[in-house]
Order: C-alpha cells, then structure tokens, then sequence
C-alpha cells in the first residue's frame, strides 16, 4: 500500500501509482475502471475536422498567447459560442459559464498561492480546499459540475470528475508543474476523502 499522508483533519490522502492495481488495491481498480469510461465518453463526443495548415499555425499562436494548448483553445471557443447564444435560462449556457468562472477562478487562486511559495506535492488538493472556502466559488462549482442531470446520478458524477480532472489540469498548466511520478515510473496519484475532489494527481517542478 502507498503512503499515507495527513492532508488536514478532515481530510486524508492516500498516495497510490496510477494503475499499480497489485500494490494499490480495490480502491485504485475503481478508479482505473473510471478512467476507461471516462476515456469511452471522450471518444464518443470528440469532433475532428481539418483545417488549412496557416489557419492551424494562426491558432496555434492564439493558443499559445492565451497560455493554453490548441485544443482546450479550441474548446473555450466553442463554448463561448454556446455561451453567447443560448438563451439567459437556458440550462446548458448556465453550466457552461459556470464552469468557465470555476476554471478562471482556479487558474486565478492557483498563481497567487504559487507566487507565495505554497507550491507542494498535493498543490492541486490545496487550491481546492482553499477556493472551497469562498461560498461564491462553491455556488458556481456546483451548477458547473451538476451536467445539466440529477443530484446524485451517475450522469451528474460523470460531469463532476470530467470537470475535476479539467481543474487538475489547468491548475497544473497554471504553475509550470508536471506529473510526480513513482520510482517505478508511474504518475503518481492521491485519494482523498470530504473535498470537492477525490482523486488527483501528486506534482512536482523541473529543477
């Protein structure tokens, strides 16, 4: 079993080698069966079309200024469409500028605490509890991770770790950092318990 670290009274985190199912247990074959549904939906609902070579080079370099990869770009801008021309009720605009304040709101809160020297192993697990605390945030979190389904459906847990996953990431991005990894190579990720997430990924900085 991996180690076991006291992230804070109510929450505890239990580092585990991403898909190490010999040494990690049950725990981590929940997740690794999650991440191949995940992967499922993904490929379902991917798009792909072509573009002129100076369109892609053009959109590179827009990527690039924003600070963020071409296809998350590319994403952004697809949902801002949406964004801009559904109506004020209408359910799916609601989620989708919901889920951009929470994404701008952790990329935001993720800097400050970098630029503080807060960086650390379990980094991504700090900034949520610490944006957590602002009921604000908590709000938008929850209307940007329901999916448009039910409280406490399947369909509405699959939105929640698609977006925590998405938090990851950009926070990740944010601050320069890359995958912590096991002796064994592996990228190395922690469970956690009573916090907006539950699974993450440990980081670490190039010397």
């Amino acid at each position: 079993m991996g180690k076991v670290e006291k992230i804070t009274r109510n929450a505890k985190a239990k580092v585990v080698a991403a898909d190490d199912t010999e040494t990690a247990g049950p725990a981590t074959d929940r997740v690794a069966r999650r991440a191949k549904r995940l992967e499922k939906l993904a490929k379902a609902s991917t798009v792909t079309f072509t573009v002129e070579p100076s369109v892609r080079q053009f959109m590179d370099a827009q990527a690039k200024a924003a600070g963020m990869n071409l296809t998350h770009y590319m994403q952004q801008m697809v949902e801002t469409h949406v964004i801009q021309s559904a109506p004020a009720d209408d359910a799916l605009g609601q989620r989708l500028a919901a889920k951009r304040h929470v994404i701008s709101e952790v990329v935001a809160r993720a800097k400050k605490m970098d630029e503080a020297g807060k960086f650390e192993d379990h980094f991504i697990l700090k900034v949520v509890q610490d944006i957590a605390k602002d009921d604000g945030f908590a709000a938008q979190y929850e209307l940007a991770s329901s999916g448009g389904a039910q409280a406490g459906s399947r369909a509405a847990s699959r939105a929640r770790v698609s977006l925590n996953q998405q938090i990851g990431r950009v926070i990740k991005k944010a601050v320069g950092a890359r995958s912590k990894r096991t002796e064994g190579g592996k990228i190395a990720r922690a469970q956690v318990q009573d916090a907006l997430i539950s699974t993450y990924t440990l980081l670490d900085k190039p010397a």
